[in-house]
């Protein structure tokens, strides 16, 4: 009985053996078809160049925004072997920067970074996918669209305007403004000039201020000559190169108006499926890259700077009074009740977004909350 199952084990070796043999045989056959006709299989192509342009809302070469979009750049034409190239460029360099959204659209370029809400009077609902007052954080909104279906929304949305969206990284939580003047209650808010822009710009303006549209290259100017009484920009760090302590010694937090606004990428749908698979997953890549290193370094210089502007500025830091939140966050909800109650496809994406704000806010309360109570 030994002696027999030992041939049947012989022979069922001998038989897998030879198919394995058989096996690597066409895998050998198969490894030496021409790379050429594999790399023509995987729309693969080692010899065609491409030279993209991405233009932006940012001012040329400006600190964090512009760098990280130079720094992607680089590791585009890295990871492509030099197959790919992308030349950054400013707002008012090729394009201005409110136009940046029709330009990609149209295919004059290829792509584009900015923020959503900039194309509000296009796209209404657009603003769900940058910043909306009292919404989520950096870290949720992005895993709403990343993770929680908000980026099928996103591309539907962009779908007719030939664009496909990425998130492009997060400033964090914004700071809430510079005060000429000290904001006690509601009262202080009456008739004040303010510069905000987005959704935050119609709660002020539903509280009695006056929102005020402002470019960033005007800002210091009219706050220093009194256009303006109050000015939001982005954050510590930004904020001290723009020199706004020299002008408002009233730096106010939260900033309720953009909790956690999402950067975006914008990207011309026909030319971006043209290009080869390797290389339309390098710019996913990269662009991947560029948000977690954009709100990571957000966050380590609006650290450093905070601390500048109050210990080597004499800056007042200021939390807004809570009834004054408390106004805010009820005339944020009636702006986007309104907005929804005539945009369908706002209505739809708002339902979304709020589903999983809701959902995640459990998580939060047990989680970081209680961490950061607990500093």
């Amino acid at each position: 009985m030994k002696n027999e199952n030992r041939r049947h084990f012989l022979k069922k070796s001998g038989l897998a053996l030879a198919s394995a043999t058989a096996g690597l045989s066409a895998l050998a056959s198969s490894c030496q078809t021409p790379t050429q006709e594999i790399k023509k299989n995987l729309n693969l192509s080692s010899d065609k160049k491409y030279k993209w342009i991405m233009v932006t809302t940012w001012p040329p070469k400006f600190p964090v925004l512009g760098e990280g979009l130079d720094m992607m750049a680089k590791w585009v034409e890295t990871a492509s072997a030099g197959r790919m190239h992308i030349k950054v460029m400013g707002a008012g360099e090729l394009v201005p920067a409110l136009e940046c959204f029709d330009a990609v659209s149209q295919g004059g370029v290829q792509m584009a970074s900015g923020v959503a809400y900039y194309w509000a009077g296009k796209v209404p609902a657009a603003q769900f996918f940058g910043a909306i007052p009292f919404g989520m954080n950096a870290q949720q909104g992005i895993s709403w669209i990343n993770n929680g279906g908000g980026l099928k929304l996103w591309e539907e949305l962009y779908a007719p305007y030939n664009l496909i969206p990425m998130v492009g990284g997060s400033t964090g939580v914004q700071m809430g403004g510079w005060f000429r003047q000290e904001i006690k209650s509601m009262a202080d808010l009456q008739g004040l000039k303010i510069r905000m822009p987005g959704l935050g710009g119609k709660v002020m303006t539903k509280a009695g201020a006056v929102a005020v549209l402002s470019p960033g290259s005007e800002l210091y100017t009219n706050l220093e000559r009194g256009v303006i009484d109050a000015a939001e920009w982005i954050g510590p760090y930004h904020d001290y190169k723009m020199g706004f302590y020299n002008v408002a010694k009233y730096y106010y937090y939260p900033g309720w108006h953009e909790p956690g606004p999402i950067l975006e990428i914008i990207i011309n749908k026909q030319q971006f499926e043209a290009l080869p698979l390797d290389l339309q997953e390098i710019i996913r890549t990269a662009v991947g890259r560029l948000s977690i290193w954009t709100l990571g370094e957000f966050e380590a210089q609006n650290n450093l700077y905070l601390q500048k502007l109050v210990k080597e500025e004499g800056v007042q830091l200021r939390k807004y009074p809570d009834d004054v939140l408390k106004n805010l966050k009820k005339y944020a909800q009636e702006v986007i009740e309104e907005m929804i109650a005539k945009d369908p496809k706002a209505k739809k994406i708002y339902e979304s977004y709020q589903k999983f704000r809701n959902d995640i806010e459990a998580w939060a309360d047990i989680s970081e909350k209680v961490f950061y109570e607990s500093m």
